[in-house]
């Protein structure tokens, strides 16, 4: 699943530690969900979107 995490953090001058904290998730999590490497649960998915005040559509993309 492709998705806006990357482009969402840089534009609030986030690191990864910074997005793992908000979400209570580690850095490797985050990094993972970037990379594509990892899909987050639906909870997460919709944590992820409440953070970044967008919907998960907006968010993440089918392949």
């Amino acid at each position: 699943m492709k998705n806006q995490l990357k482009v969402l953090r840089a534009m609030r001058d986030w690191s990864q530690q910074d997005l793992a904290e908000r979400l209570g998730v580690s850095r490797q999590s985050v990094n993972a969900i970037e990379t594509g490497k990892y899909d987050p649960s639906l909870p997460l998915a919709f944590k992820i979107a409440e953070v970044f005040e967008q919907t998960i559509e907006e968010i993440f993309q089918r392949d």
